[in-house]
């Protein structure tokens, strides 16, 4: 009890000490921000309550303690104007000293852009790429029956063409089952560490905290039903809610829909999922579509296997 106590002290603490560090719209490293599984994404990405998959590593590491096999996850995601995003991750239950070990690696590929100069507004005839990576080692255990914790550590690294800025950042989240229904409550602090530094100048990092719920509203043996609320405080935005859905039918097939609220784009979103069961292992596929209203849309695939 006292070691709960003094977690969720330190993660109410924290928020107004880190979230003071940076101004709306100055954050760099805005790759950190996206999203990592198909099935989060489909429940408009609140999942932080939720996350009982190898994405806990992403949106919540204490979650990481609902796993009791080992799990490997990759997901791809198209966006707009030739971006694409890519994630892997394992995540490897430690039976002999408890706990669960995650491993992620992020990439965002920005594409090919035209280089200019003063010289040469109009073009050189040349062009740079943009590639921004994240290496991720993650932990969570559970304190109790009914509460847990997490950590992941980060390595950023961030190459335009032939300039580079690396640096490292870490989360740090908490899960409390409260015994009903599955309920549980959530907090997580993302993306804090020190400033990078980019062409000789720093810029802070996008540090946000999440609180959130989830709750099984339909328990059923055939028929599961997941709602799940998350609310966020960025350092650089205002502060944005999410709102999302999961209906599952003989655990096997399952159908998302997901909203978020005080976003300048990407709202509403959809996503559907299978876990196809072999040999006491599991193969899984999760699709989301995400309306990115006046930049179209995103459609992001995860494939996952359990063993």
């Amino acid at each position: 009890m006292r070691q709960l106590i003094i977690v969720l002290m330190v993660l109410l603490l924290l928020p107004g000490v880190l979230l003071g560090q940076a101004k709306v719209g100055t954050a760099g490293a805005q790759f950190l921000k996206l999203g990592v599984g198909a099935r989060a994404n489909g429940m408009g990405d609140a999942f932080v309550a939720v996350s009982n998959d190898a994405t806990a590593m992403y949106y919540n590491p204490a979650g990481l303690t609902q796993l009791y096999d080992r799990e490997v996850i990759f997901t791809h995601v198209d966006y707009p104007a030739e971006i694409s995003y890519e994630f892997v991750g394992l995540a490897y239950p430690l039976y002999r000293f408890g706990g669960v070990l995650g491993f992620g690696f992020y990439m965002l590929n920005g594409g090919s852009f035209d280089e200019t100069t003063h010289e040469y507004p109009l073009g050189t005839g040349r062009t740079f790429g943009a590639r921004e990576y994240a290496a991720t080692m993650s932990y969570g255990r559970n304190l109790t029956d009914r509460f847990s914790v997490g950590l992941t550590l980060k390595f950023i690294d961030e190459l335009y063409e032939e300039e580079r800025s690396s640096g490292w950042a870490a989360d740090v989240g908490t899960n409390y089952d409260t015994g009903f229904r599955n309920f549980k409550i959530s907090m997580v602090i993302t993306n804090f560490g020190p400033d990078m530094t980019f062409v000789r100048e720093g810029y802070p990092l996008p540090i946000n905290f999440k609180f959130g719920g989830a709750i099984n509203v339909l328990d059923g043996s055939k028929h599961k039903g997941i709602f799940a609320l998350e609310a966020m405080h960025p350092s650089d935005n205002l502060e944005k809610y999410n709102a999302g859905f999961e209906y599952g039918y003989d655990g096997k097939y399952f159908l998302r829909a997901g909203d978020k609220f005080n976003y300048d784009e990407g709202t509403f979103s959809l996503g559907a999922g299978v876990r196809l069961p072999w040999n006491k292992r599991e193969l899984r596929l999760d699709y989301a579509y995400q309306d990115l209203g006046h930049l179209e849309q995103a459609h992001r695939f995860t494939l996952g296997f359990k063993f």
